[in-house]
């Protein structure tokens, strides 16, 4: 199958990444990127061997699927004007600045027919790619997301920058609708909320407690789901999954270390999964090249990025606010 011809909007640190592997995957045929920064968009086009477009304008006529890795608040514009033309997309996290604008963006995709996707990149981290191999079924998910402050996100709340990786995959896990949200969230050293936290209740019962910080001297990514079969507990910086499952659950050829539980007279059967290696960046975009080939519905879509950005917009307002949803 003819390769895809791709080009990246946006190289900074994040969008720089994107052009990088768009080089080097099979699928992929990078022919350009852009930036607003002339400077910058000739070096990442030099170091990748690719065109240094002069406007976002002239990749229109020369691709057929593109990364969108601007500023959040440009997404929806730079987004649309590629829709338009029927050129598939992939728009960084959070999917547009509003709710609003990411209705009218999954609107015009879908008028256009183009595959859509958000790079919620997290959905595709080892330790959570691991879980495919079990049922699950969460009653109670607590995520741990702490980071050292860096101007560079810093224009945005917590909840956007970092918190909106939990909840996703809070909302992808649970897969049920959010009944009530409480939060705390105050702003300590920027101009935006650099720690919170939010506890969801869904209509299914299950609870997520999630909390995110920019102020912290320790990093952490962790995240861990209690449910009736057993205990997942996900390290996504080390990209390593812990299984702990009900031997009673189990089937019969699952391997695994055998652990009496206590004097129940029951025993959880122990593992390990994940892979430090696999890159989640390369895996996201291969999935998206994928749906652009196949003409499938992408891993993360639009609708599920709109709703993680309905549910932090929301955690942002009760947070601040004191108020309960």
């Amino acid at each position: 199958m003819n390769r895809i011809k791709t080009a990246v909007i946006g190289v900074g640190h994040l969008g720089r990444h994107h052009a990088g592997w768009y080089s080097s995957l099979k699928e992929s045929e990078l022919i350009g990127v852009y930036d607003s920064d002339r400077d910058k968009c000739c070096r990442v086009a030099e170091e990748f061997g690719v065109i240094p477009f002069e406007s976002q304008s002239q990749a229109y006529a020369k691709i057929n699927a593109v990364s969108v890795a601007v500023p959040t608040g440009s997404h929806f514009k730079v987004a649309a004007e590629f829709i338009k033309r029927g050129i598939h997309c992939l728009v960084e996290k959070p999917i547009t600045a509003t709710e609003a604008e990411a209705r009218e963006l999954i609107a015009l995709a879908g008028k256009q027919g183009v595959i859509r996707t958000v790079g919620h990149i997290e959905r595709f981290n080892p330790a959570v790619q691991a879980l495919k191999d079990y049922e699950i079924s969460p009653r109670f998910i607590e995520a741990h997301r702490l980071a050292a402050f860096d101007p560079r996100g810093a224009d945005v709340a917590v909840v956007f920058d970092l918190m909106i990786h939990d909840i996703e995959l809070s909302l992808h896990m649970v897969d049920s609708r959010v009944k009530r949200i409480e939060a705390a969230a105050v702003a300590v050293i920027s101009g935006t909320v650099d720690i919170a936290n939010a506890r969801l209740t869904f209509d299914n019962g299950a609870v997520a407690n999630l909390t995110a910080s920019r102020i912290s001297l320790r990093p952490m990514r962790k995240l861990r789901i209690f449910q009736k079969s057993g205990y997942f507990s996900l390290d996504l910086a080390e990209k390593r999954a812990d299984i702990y499952r009900l031997a009673d659950c189990a089937s019969g050829e699952e391997a695994g270390m055998r652990i009496p539980l206590g004097k129940s007279g029951h025993e959880i059967l122990y593992s390990k999964a994940g892979a430090k290696d696999d890159d989640a960046l390369a895996a996201e975009l291969s999935s998206f090249l994928n749906a652009v080939q196949h003409g499938t519905a992408p891993e993360v879509t639009a609708e599920d990025a709109a709703e993680a950005l309905r549910v932090a917009a929301a955690i942002e307002a009760i947070g601040v606010n004191g108020v309960v949803e």
